[in-house]
């Protein structure tokens, strides 16, 4: 009920083969009539694009050709003799030459826009351009876009410090006392010296006594 509503259908713009057809048609026919009717070509551009521009460029060429006309219609016989009557040739042949190179260029670029507008031409800052936003019959309505909410930055998470576990180290160990002899290995020799010079003397009295 309270929605966008439906857009409007785009309109296609016209088959490649018939736009190349009508571009033949208008040239052929500005050439064959020398320049007098060269100012149709801008009379249909000026109805496609509805630009102001080619309005006034067709109003200019209508100009141009009357102008030439009377230049050329001011000479005494039938061949060009004086200098208004070769500039009014001049000034008919250039604008010929003029008309046809723009509207080709023109209607080409306009219907190529029509079938890729991501090519369209934008104005600085982001807005549309004049030619978007003049009323064609080929583009189409969009739907208004909404505008992105900003997303606020999650603030830091602080890291807490892991706990420090010390590593059990050994104690220390003590030198250990330099190890004395033990006193009962020379209690042990002395007694078994005391006992073999006893036993000598034993044997020396028993030597005595016999003699």
């Amino acid at each position: 009920m309270y929605g966008h509503g439906y857009a409007q259908p785009v309109k296609q713009p016209p088959a490649t083969g018939w736009l190349v057809f009508l571009r033949v048609l208008l040239v052929v026919i500005s050439v064959m009539t020398l320049g007098l009717l060269d100012w149709i070509m801008l009379l249909r551009l000026a109805i496609v694009t509805r630009k102001s521009v080619d309005w006034g460029l067709m109003v200019a060429a209508i100009a141009a050709d009357v102008l030439s006309l009377v230049l050329m219609g001011t000479e005494p016989g039938d061949e060009i003799h004086t200098a208004g009557g070769w500039f009014g040739l001049f000034l008919l042949l250039g604008t010929l030459v003029a008309t046809i190179a723009y509207y080709l260029a023109a209607d080409v670029r306009h219907y190529h826009q029509l079938r890729f507008p991501a090519y369209a031409p934008q104005s600085a800052y982001g807005y549309p351009g004049p030619q978007q936003q003049s009323a064609s019959p080929y583009t189409a309505t969009t739907a208004p876009q909404h505008p992105m909410t900003p997303v606020s930055p999650m603030p830091p998470v602080a890291q807490t410090p892991l706990p420090h576990t010390p590593i059990p180290q050994p104690p220390p160990q003590s030198p250990a006392p330099p190890q004395r002899p033990a006193p009962a290995r020379i209690d042990q020799v002395r007694a078994e010296l005391d006992e073999l010079s006893d036993y000598l003397r034993k044997q020396d009295g028993h030597h005595e006594g016999g003699r």
